[in-house]
């Protein structure tokens, strides 16, 4: 029963006069789904509790990171020794080295890493390094895909192949967004002539090999082969955005999936966060020797960071790592997240609800539509209205899924059994209402 005072309500009004729109990330401001944000008090392995002492399963996981769960005895035990180490240097660490070296030997395409504090500060340096390195401007990236809130990153697509894409942020001059070229994921056709136009200058691709922001939705093997075949032809950089998808569709990441497909593929840049961190503020970008040379202090490409390799941080992800390496445990995971796609499908199609989903690891995503849809155009057709009721739904029996449409969602090592059973049900009770 629902309290008489809802305290999530009382702290979203508190925090709406001191945070815009009361959060420090827009979508957890439940502005796509309506209705007031659950302010987490505490979490515990695949829970978290709300201000009113709510319990929630989590399939958010802190958006991907907390790949153990909460509170993994491993992990709290690597930070709290760290911590009384302490909390910052701004000098080096030889827990950076380890942390860098363990990173290497999971994702075999990197031959040297940078460690950073953000997804989004990843992500622009790989943009920067790009086109330090190849001594072009111009970048390819596609809709739907979000590589953090850099300005040049912040783009849609614009009217046609000859024209770039139009920034989607106030405050993007459209000057910075020039040199970007927003093509339709998994369109061969379109990244072709892309490159026949504007071949010569482009600097980089950058792609989600599994796009996580448009829910979930996979790369071709034909698409992502085409798309390393023309980056290397015209002598551009294939930059593979695994912040979401590293270590945690897989051991070695999504690249792993489509080297199986596409004997030696490799990207050129790969960018990493999340679960390389296990929640603390982290992440990386690397590719091979020569390129990465070429940053500051050996190159004239400049990047820096006061908490960069963070002794903290490294000591949540290193951890993290050390126990997904453990034999057993993706296989265990993705056969956890599988059963929880197989369950929701079945209970939808008893309904006779449109309804499709796909899994990798343990990332999941699914779609109020017949069939997976391929780009964002397709995953615009969603049924928001439903999918927001779907949603409320869930919350009201204790399930917490992302609060808006377009995010992907997380199974950890800590969800059992019971949890994706009881999920399971108390989507099918919703899918009968809807």
């Amino acid at each position: 029963m629902k309290p008489n005072t809802d305290l999530n309500d009382a702290l979203m009004a508190r925090a709406r006069q001191v945070i815009p729109g009361g959060v420090n990330s827009p979508v957890r401001a439940f502005r796509a789904v309506g209705g007031t944000p659950r302010f987490v008090q505490r979490a515990q392995g695949a829970y978290f509790w709300d201000a009113n002492g709510t319990r929630y399963i989590d399939y958010i996981g802190s958006w991907g990171p907390m790949i153990l769960g909460h509170g993994h005895p491993a992990v709290l035990e690597a930070v709290q020794k760290a911590a009384l180490d302490g909390f910052s240097f701004g000098a080096p660490t030889e827990r950076e080295i380890e942390l860098a070296e363990e990173i290497l030997s999971l994702v075999p395409s990197m031959e040297m890493l940078r460690l950073v504090s953000s997804g989004t500060e990843a992500g622009m340096t790989a943009i920067r390094l790009a086109r330090g390195a190849t001594g072009r401007t111009k970048i390819i990236k596609f809709e739907g895909c979000y590589h953090g809130h850099a300005d040049a990153l912040l783009v849609k697509a614009g009217s046609g192949l000859a024209t770039f894409g139009h920034a989607t942020s106030a405050g993007v001059p459209p000057e910075v967004v020039r040199h970007t070229l927003v093509l339709e994921y998994n369109n061969i056709a379109q990244l072709e002539e892309a490159f026949a136009l504007h071949g010569a200058d482009i600097a980089g691709l950058i792609i989600e090999p599994i796009a996580g922001n448009m829910n979930f939705v996979r790369a071709t093997v034909d698409f992502t082969r085409r798309c390393r075949e023309l980056c290397t032809q015209h002598g551009a950089l294939l930059i593979y955005d695994e912040v979401m998808t590293g270590c945690r569709v897989a051991l070695g990441s999504a690249q792993s999936v489509y080297a199986q497909s596409i004997p030696g593929f490799e990207p050129d840049i790969t960018v990493m966060g999340k679960v390389i961190g296990g929640g603390m503020p982290l992440a990386a970008f690397g590719g091979k020797r020569a390129v990465m040379e070429q940053l500051a202090p050996l190159g004239g490409v400049y990047q820096a960071g006061t908490l960069s390799g963070n002794p903290v941080a490294t000591a949540c992800g290193l951890a993290t790592l050390r126990e997904i390496k453990k034999p057993g445990f993706f296989e265990t995971l993705s056969a956890k997240t599988r059963r929880l796609v197989d369950g929701l499908s079945a209970a939808a199609h008893e309904t006779g609800l449109p309804f499709s989903a796909d899994c990798e690891g343990g990332m999941f995503g699914f779609f109020l539509l017949p069939e997976l849809p391929r780009n964002y155009t397709q995953v615009m057709k969603t049924d928001n209205t439903r999918f927001n009721q779907l949603f409320h739904g869930l919350l009201d029996r204790g399930v917490y899924i992302a609060p808006a449409l377009y995010e992907a969602g997380f199974v950890s090592a800590a969800h059992t059994d019971e949890d994706l059973a009881a999920t399971i049900e108390a989507a099918r009770e919703v899918f009968k209402l809807l």
